[in-house]
């Protein structure tokens, strides 16, 4: 009889709704596989009235859920994969992601960024999406907007903000699909490494443990996120840098879209790579080099603040 696998997760709504999703993917491998779901309060839970870039970043999501593990008090955490920092604490290893959901950004409050007027306010909290929404449209007033999905459409609501930018991967988990009222292509907006993707850590010696979860684990998907993270590895990137990443798998053949921007959007590098799926570490790397290559003194400075 299998032993129950224990998971832990943060507690917000989306947060359990992934981790049930896992649970669901399990059962539906191993129906004699028990697990128990585990909720860990987070820095990133706490603290809300800041940027991340301003009190350490993407892991302040990760790294309480990350010790768990190593420490043994749960078996593995599930991540949503954008959350996550491009080189894992050492000793965890990404055992299994589930299946893509929709990895594009989406607008809410305005059929374009176009439709909005001069000095509208325009609610978001990251880097990469405030330096491409300016890109498009030099006239907006940026607004910080952290919290969870729902705390975020309730700013909307209430008029703090005139239009918001959320992922639609979350809006579509919890239900919230029709608040949208346009989702970004990736030639407008790039979305971040691993957008979209739900991974499970576990720790890098677990064997039973990774055995449990190989078989859930979906490869066109983990190899879209390794060169994904792989790209932003390479550049050597952090939450204050606006990177973007997105590869799509077709016929075992993978095609990267990566772009590093200035935290305004006055300037950017923009670069594709394609190569075969299998060397999905290497595109990543490959193609971060070509940015550097183009980028200028000014642009590559963003790397280091």
């Amino acid at each position: 009889m299998p032993r129950s696998l224990r998971i832990g997760t943060r507690g917000s709504a989306l947060a359990l709704v992934q981790a049930r999703a896992v649970q669901a993917a399990l059962a539906e491998v191993s129906p004699s596989l028990g697990s128990s779901l585990h909720a860990i309060t987070t820095t990133g839970d706490e603290v809300t009235d800041r940027p991340l870039d301003q009190i350490g970043g993407k892991a302040l999501f990760t790294k309480e859920i990350d010790r768990a593990v190593l420490a043994g008090e749960i078996d593995c955490a599930v991540h949503s994969m954008k959350d996550m920092e491009s080189v894992l604490a050492e000793g965890l290893v990404i055992a299994a992601v589930l299946p893509r959901a929709d990895p594009l950004d989406c607008l809410i409050g305005a059929e374009s960024l176009a439709h909005l007027p001069h000095g509208a306010r325009l609610g978001t909290s990251a880097l990469r999406r405030t330096a491409q929404a300016l890109a498009m449209h030099r006239d907006l007033s940026i607004m910080p907007l952290r919290g969870n999905v729902d705390t975020r459409l309730a700013k909307w609501q209430r008029g703090e903000c005139d239009a918001i930018i959320l992922a639609k991967a979350g809006l579509d988990r919890l239900g919230r699909a029709g608040t949208i009222s346009h989702v970004f292509t990736p030639d407008e907006m790039l979305p971040a490494a691993g957008q979209g993707i739900i991974a499970l850590v576990a720790r890098a010696g677990d064997t039973p443990t990774l055995s449990l979860l190989a078989p859930i684990d979906h490869e066109p998907t983990h190899l879209a996120g390794t060169a994904e993270r792989s790209f932003v590895a390479g550049l050597g990137g952090s939450c204050r840098s606006p990177i973007a990443a997105y590869a799509q798998i077709s016929h075992e053949r993978l095609l990267l879209k990566g772009a590093l921007l200035s935290r305004d959007g006055a300037e950017f590098v923009r670069e594709r790579i394609d190569g075969p799926s299998a060397q999905a570490a290497a595109l990543g790397l490959a193609l971060a080099g070509r940015v550097k290559a183009k980028a200028s003194p000014a642009l590559l400075a963003v790397l280091a603040e």
